[in-house]
């Protein structure tokens, strides 16, 4: 069983980047894993710098929900070709405890078709903290970002493909962990 922390770095009351990461949320726990989504939106972080903000509550809890975990799943809106300045900054108070060896996996949701770029800031990010990006990674746009009353994409083809990825990501996740 995996422990995995999932940082949705929206702001947005009901933003399809936060729905997104309950639905993988959903989908982790359906498969007997531990899943927690840190919703930026829920729990508003001090602006990062040295000193006291280390010890706030918010960046607190963030820090333990992501040195806890045995994976994580970073996902953000795309702003003008990148993450989300929320995500940034959450990022930006976590260090290489939390990713060392631990797999990620990449996700956003762009307001065209699909945004491509901050899925890589990402990825560079993660790179820098010695984590380890999944191969996968998930992209929603345009009406893709579309979910149901229950929780689940609307589209068929956007629910494969997040299931596909959600499925490589724990593989690659059980093998790493087993491994340690």
């Amino acid at each position: 069983m995996l422990k995995v922390t999932l940082i949705a770095g929206s702001t947005r009351p009901e933003a399809s980047t936060t729905r997104l990461c309950e639905y993988i949320a959903r989908l982790l726990k359906e498969q007997g894993h531990e899943a927690e989504v840190f919703d930026l939106q829920q729990h508003p972080l001090p602006l990062y710098g040295p000193g006291e903000a280390y010890g706030h509550e918010e960046v607190l809890k963030l820090s333990a929900a992501a040195k806890g975990a045995d994976a994580l799943v970073l996902a953000t809106p795309e702003y003008h070709g990148s993450l989300s300045g929320v995500l940034k900054n959450a990022l930006d108070f976590l260090n290489s405890e939390s990713f060392n060896n631990k797999v990620v996996l990449a996700a956003n949701s762009a307001g065209g078709q699909v945004g491509t770029a901050s899925l890589l800031h990402l990825q560079t990010i993660v790179r820098n903290l010695h984590g380890i990006n999944c191969p996968e990674w998930i992209s929603i746009g345009g009406a893709q970002r579309e979910f149901d009353q229950d929780g689940n994409p609307a589209d068929e083809g956007v629910e494969l493909r997040i299931r596909t990825a959600v499925a490589s990501f724990i593989e690659l996740a059980v093998k790493l962990t087993n491994e340690k």
